[in-house]
């Protein structure tokens, strides 16, 4: 007869206590990665499998959290949320977790998705994204004191719960400096209607950089709606003027590839940056920001699982952008 394999089995072959297979199995964050590593490798060596049902009577934790799937919009932007949930699954897993996606048309779609599932199912928290000006996402949770940790600011009260966001401001000011490095003085951008967080957290960055190099006047600003589109529109009205721009930041890649196409059936060389560095940005060479979107799921997982194991960490976390440079800049 085969032997069981049990949680001594495991610690005898990776030659760690009983206390620290169990500790990798429920609270992996708090292992080090090198003996995490060892531990993971004995398990599957030994094709180890964790009652799931006994943790879930012992921790009293089903080991589920939850996330939201956008709206793919145009299809270009929405491959940064998929790039981030790809991350936020592969991290929970390693942490133990398994991630329950939903869908939502709009805000109180969602806010009721959160009363159906936690009726249905023993979540344990949940993972917010795109978070804006008074969200009332977070105000129902945290009425009801379910964890949650957002990717993406509390824009009205940075303090009021944990998060986990890229500093916008730092990826289109080094976008700016840059252009401005290369000689550029008409750095025009075009972003999105005032109001809304992150396009206004993009819009500061370049605002500040070109005001500190005294181009507050040869700033021109456009604001639309997403879209390759709009993004055309606003760039050909940019080109209209008598001095138009020599270059021109976006706030995302959509804009940024719209307008793009409105600069190449022209004659007049501008160079346009976009946001987000998303695969179809890459593929045509476009310049963008990039956020680090696998450092902000694993953060996530680990300010959630944190909260959920009484161990906070750091509750929030602002990470950097970097600039990709291509060709059409």
């Amino acid at each position: 007869m085969t032997e069981k394999v049990t949680i001594a089995t495991v610690a005898r072959q990776a030659q760690v206590s009983r206390q620290t297979v169990s500790n990798v199995l429920n609270a992996p964050h708090i292992v080090r990665e090198e003996t995490r590593r060892r531990v993971q490798e004995a398990i599957n060596a030994l094709g180890y499998r964790a009652n799931q049902a006994a943790r879930q009577m012992r921790t009293g934790r089903s080991r589920l959290f939850a996330v939201r799937i956008e709206p793919t919009r145009d299809g270009i932007n929405g491959s940064v949320l998929d790039r981030f949930l790809h991350g936020l699954t592969e991290t929970a897993d390693a942490a133990g977790y398994r991630v329950m996606l939903y869908t939502a048309t709009d805000v109180d779609h969602e806010i009721a998705t959160y009363d159906d599932l936690l009726s249905a199912y023993d979540l344990d928290g949940f993972v917010l994204t795109g978070t804006d000006h008074g969200d009332p996402r977070t105000a129902w949770l945290a009425r009801r004191e379910v964890p949650f940790v957002t990717f993406g600011r509390p824009w009205d009260d940075p303090d009021s719960h944990p998060w986990v966001d890229v500093d916008g401001a730092a990826g289109t000011a080094q976008a700016t400096r840059r252009l401005l490095d290369a000689g550029h003085r008409r750095i025009a951008f075009i972003g999105w209607p005032a109001g809304s967080g992150v396009g206004d957290d993009r819009r500061a960055g370049w605002r500040t950089t070109m005001a500190a190099a005294g181009l507050d006047g040869a700033a021109p600003y456009r604001e639309t709606e997403d879209g390759i589109d709009q993004g055309e529109r606003e760039m050909r009205h940019l080109l209209a003027a008598d001095e138009p721009p020599t270059a021109v930041v976006c706030v995302s890649d959509s804009l940024a590839l719209g307008a793009l196409r409105a600069v190449r059936d022209t004659a007049v060389p501008v160079a346009v940056t976009g946001f987000d560095d998303t695969p179809v940005a890459a593929a045509i060479g476009l310049t963008s920001v990039s956020q680090p979107l696998a450092a902000a799921a694993g953060r996530c997982v680990e300010l959630l699982t944190g909260l959920l194991d009484g161990q906070p960490t750091d509750p929030h976390v602002l990470l950097s952008p970097t600039l990709v440079l291509r060709h059409t800049a």
